[in-house]
């Protein structure tokens, strides 16, 4: 099996599925997992085929757009794999790490993970913090009609995946029910000292969002 040429035959369908998507899950969101996931595997290790395939697939059927089918996106990867003809058993291992990638919950523990699966799922939500992370997390918001912030609204830590999923919420809140945990939640050395600097630019948004929004005078 010829992966790289696989591997550019995933970006073409990819990036021709993406290109116009409005809610910061777009071709550019899944280029910088992809690439950040080639840059964690070159220190980490792990199986780049996998890491690599996945990292492009992982928003294939995303829960968020799928009509809330958990899995969808890991069926639907592993028949485009098997369509491209992908080896049933690297399309099954690609299946298994995207099935795991989704953020499901607060309260909700982890998958575990394979080093791939790790890797991916870092990448992943390393692009949900920081500067970028913000953007996108407004992004999406506004394309699903949310508030900006309700300040009577306040942040729920879900319990369950259909919790979580079936939430209406202002955008604000987001970052309590799931952005500000994930530096907690990435699973390796390199990740976890990328993600605290991201993070950090997080709190420091929030920080001086509550400055503005609270004005009680203007001169």
């Amino acid at each position: 099996m010829n992966y790289d040429y696989l591997i550019k035959e995933i970006i073409q369908v990819i990036q021709s599925n993406f290109e116009e998507e409005a809610t910061g899950h777009d071709w550019h969101h899944i280029e910088r997992v992809y690439n950040m996931a080639c840059h964690l595997q070159s220190i980490e290790g792990g199986n780049k085929v996998i890491i690599q395939l996945a990292a492009l697939l992982h928003d294939i059927s995303d829960h968020k757009f799928n009509g809330g089918i958990l899995n969808k996106g890991g069926e639907v990867a592993y028949d485009l794999l098997l369509e491209k003809g992908c080896d049933a058993a690297t399309a099954e291992e690609v299946k298994n790490v995207i099935d795991c990638v989704s953020f499901k919950g607060a309260n909700v523990e982890d998958h575990a993970l394979t080093l791939e699966g790790k890797i991916v799922q870092d990448a992943d939500r390393l692009d949900a913090l920081g500067a970028i992370g913000v953007a996108r997390a407004f992004a999406f918001g506004g394309n699903k009609n949310r508030p900006i912030y309700e300040p009577a609204n306040t942040p729920v830590l879900h319990d369950t995946f259909e919790e979580y999923a079936n939430a209406k919420s202002h955008t604000i809140n987001h970052f309590y029910e799931k952005l500000l945990l994930l530096k907690d939640r990435l699973h390796t050395p390199t990740a976890i000292k990328l993600g605290e600097e991201r993070h950090l630019f997080m709190e420091r948004f929030l920080e001086q969002f509550y400055k503005e929004w609270n004005v009680n005078t203007i001169n």
